[in-house]
């Protein structure tokens, strides 16, 4: 009996669905799915999943493929991640410069994201940032055209798409929670779903995700919030590297936190907790009304 696998219907989005249809063989077929994140519906981070979760509540599919950081830290009754495939790079890409320290001052760079925003500022603070929207292509087709010096995107996603790029390291922007991983979703009670995804998981990867998520849970951050969570695997350990500061860069907290890479949920809890000791709350409240106005 075939899986059907909901997707969304960008390049991206089929690119990665497919790479998840190949490891599980022939049984699976692509659903293309729209989603209000491509209509550009609302700013929450659920807009990109929330249709294809109503498709799997609905049993018109399967399995799901979300890139990670698109994922909700909550998600809805009946529902669960059950599988996570070998992680990708997880760090940012610089298009168009070798490294944030080569940009010339006052360049224009382009983003979406208010976390790169933050981080970039916090690391440049010359660097004049502007939001820039839409799929690889169309960014990449903006700075082709001269309109920005540089761009900030996922290593990941332009890798995905057969375009190299140079990761930025990560002890100068700390990439999104999830970033470079893909999250398999489906029904909690469906067993055959959830053993064929089982059987594509990276247990690694699993752990560090689940470290990264439950920081974003515990922080109740969401799409618009500037935060960077990153864990690794190192020897025996599991390090997890978290940002959250302003929009403009002018406040910033960083921490690092080691911990059981059998506990990741706790070696999650200890960095949200070390991060709240320190401002983080006033912090993401502050950017919140900073983004609210």
């Amino acid at each position: 009996m075939t899986l059907r696998i909901g997707t969304r219907g960008s390049a991206l989005a089929l690119a990665q669905a497919g790479l998840v249809a190949d490891m599980l063989g022939e049984e699976a077929e692509l659903a293309t799915i729209t989603t209000s994140g491509d209509k550009r519906v609302g700013d929450d981070k659920g807009r990109f999943v929330k249709e294809i979760e109503e498709a799997l509540l609905a049993g018109e599919v399967d399995l799901a493929v979300h890139s990670a950081k698109d994922v909700p830290s909550r998600l809805p009754d009946g529902l669960a991640i059950v599988g996570v495939p070998e992680r990708a790079d997880a760090r940012d890409a610089l298009c168009r410069g070798a490294s944030l320290s080569e940009l010339a001052e006052g360049a224009i760079v382009g983003t979406s994201s208010l976390r790169r925003r933050a981080e970039l500022l916090a690391v440049r603070p010359d660097l004049d940032v502007r939001e820039l929207h839409g799929n690889v292509d169309t960014r990449l087709r903006r700075l082709a055209d001269g309109d920005y010096d540089a761009l900030v995107l996922a290593a990941a996603g332009l890798a995905r798409l057969g375009r190299a790029s140079e990761g930025v390291p990560i002890d100068e922007l700390v990439p999104a929670p999830g970033q470079g991983c893909l999250v398999l979703e489906a029904r909690a009670d469906d067993e055959r779903a959830g053993e064929a995804a089982a059987s594509v998981t990276d247990t690694d990867s699993l752990r560090c995700l689940t470290a990264e998520r439950v920081v974003v849970g515990e922080l109740d951050a969401s799409c618009r919030t500037p935060i960077g969570v990153h864990a690794r695997l190192d020897g025996d350990s599991l390090t997890l590297t978290a940002f959250v500061g302003l929009p403009d860069g002018s406040q910033w907290i960083r921490d690092e936190v080691t911990g059981d890479p059998e506990r990741p949920a706790d070696v999650g809890r200890a960095a949200a907790e070390r991060l709240l000791s320190a401002g983080a709350g006033a912090l993401l409240a502050a950017a919140d009304a900073h983004d609210a106005g």
